[in-house]
């Protein structure tokens, strides 16, 4: 009997050791980070907030977009032309901003290419849509926009 009763806390030793081990957190795929930091810069488009809307772009003084007139380089030179270009304080005007992942490629572990389709409905049912290469860098906050071509 105390053979049986020893055998059993033998097997039931490592069960409960294992049971008790920590769950290992995981990290959401480069995909999902990037599409997560998409869908909420488009949330900050649609509630008027420039700030949180370009929260997804790299702080870095590289960063670019390109234009139909040439390359902006820098957040601020490019916040300033979304709040030239559009009125944050009109909903009805701004639109609401929308956008479809159309391809994911995971460049390195520290940069991703993501092409979408951008769709901006307007309070007057006027709908503008394109596409959009954007290239990511994994930051300390997450996933960043280093470089923005959109037409």
């Amino acid at each position: 009997m105390m053979r049986f009763a020893f055998g059993l806390l033998l097997i039931a030793t490592p069960l409960a050791v294992q049971a008790r081990a920590p769950v290992p957190v995981t990290q959401p795929s480069p995909q999902a980070g990037v599409e997560a930091a998409m869908a909420d810069s488009a949330a900050g488009w649609n509630a008027g907030d420039l700030a949180r809307f370009m929260a997804v772009y790299s702080d870095d003084s590289d960063t670019s977009f390109v234009t139909k007139t040439g390359v902006l380089r820098g957040k601020a030179v490019m916040a300033e032309r979304y709040r030239t270009k559009y009125d944050f304080a009109n909903a009805a005007k701004r639109g609401a901003l929308s956008f479809e992942t159309l391809d994911f490629r995971l460049l390195d572990p520290a940069h991703a290419l993501y092409i979408g389709r951008f769709t901006l409905r307007g309070g007057d049912g006027s709908v503008q849509s394109g596409m959009t290469s954007l290239v990511f860098r994994k930051e300390r906050g997450g996933w960043r926009i280093i470089a923005d071509h959109s037409s």
